[in-house]
């Protein structure tokens, strides 16, 4: 990775561009004056990125992570993602992070990150207006507060600036349940989210390594975790069912967001429309 990223000016619809048309600005959340949010600018954010990552995905949660710098998450992607930040303003510690691949970026390394997970082949025609959002975590203090809303509101204003309108995404189902590593919860959910969320067949996805969810118990009285059920809220559709992702010990459930999608409300709230 270079020591410094380039500046965030340039126009996304050029092929090259390491960076789109974010601003260099730092943005008050407006329901809290306790946090910020902004986009990495330097190497040294992206740092503290990956070391929340770490701290979440490794230390919390148990991933085994391959990584050339011990103490943080880092992945092929990172240097071509946008890094989103919310700071705590009384430490300066970043608290929450999201990460976003452009279409330009993702042409130029040649794929996504759910490409690795799923056969994305029926996405292809979606691809020049969508991005791929990823590596998403909050650290523990702060998963009460606005931390989350705070990502969302700066990820659509960057969707509206650059003329963007679809997101793509693994959510993640852990498959540790009580104590024992389980894929019932997963296939449970997505045996209840099929019924209700799922995608139009010409937007279907498979997985590459698959849950066997046939063969697993899909009748848990379970709910999706938090963020899953936020996402269908705001009219994001299940693409298929989960694939298995050993390392994180979790479920990975394709899903895909059209702005077109969204219910009025939240059109209004978070894309001013």
């Amino acid at each position: 990775m270079r020591s410094k990223l380039p500046r965030m000016n340039q126009a996304i619809a050029t092929p090259d561009t390491r960076h789109s048309q974010v601003q260099p600005r730092l943005r008050l959340v407006p329901d809290s004056a306790r946090i910020t949010v902004s986009w990495a600018q330097h190497q040294d954010e992206v740092r503290e990125a990956q070391r929340l990552r770490f701290a979440v995905f490794a230390t919390e949660m148990g991933a085994r992570l391959n990584t050339p710098i011990p103490g943080h998450d880092i992945d092929l992607f990172d240097d071509y993602c946008e890094h989103l930040l919310v700071r705590d303003v009384a430490t300066s510690a970043v608290v929450g992070t999201y990460r976003m691949l452009t279409p330009a970026q993702a042409q130029r390394i040649g794929s996504t990150y759910s490409d690795t997970e799923f056969d994305l082949t029926r996405l292809r025609n979606l691809r020049p207006r969508m991005v791929e959002l990823g590596r998403s975590c909050v650290h523990p203090d702060h998963r009460q507060g606005g931390v989350v809303l705070a990502l969302w509101g700066a990820l659509f204003d960057f969707m509206g600036r650059n003329r963007l309108d679809s997101m793509i995404g693994c959510a993640s189902i852990p498959m540790l349940h009580n104590g024992v590593l389980s894929g019932d919860v997963a296939a449970s959910i997505w045996q209840q989210l099929r019924q209700t969320h799922l995608a139009p067949i010409e937007h279907h996805v498979v997985p590459r390594v698959a849950l066997p969810v046939d063969r697993l118990d899909g009748s848990l009285p379970v709910a999706p975790p938090p963020l899953i059920s936020a996402y269908l809220k705001l009219g994001t559709k299940i693409l298929g069912p989960p694939a298995w992702d050993p390392d994180f010990h979790t479920a990975d459930l394709p899903m895909l967001l059209r702005l077109a999608d969204m219910p009025a409300r939240y059109r209004k709230h978070l894309l001013g429309l």
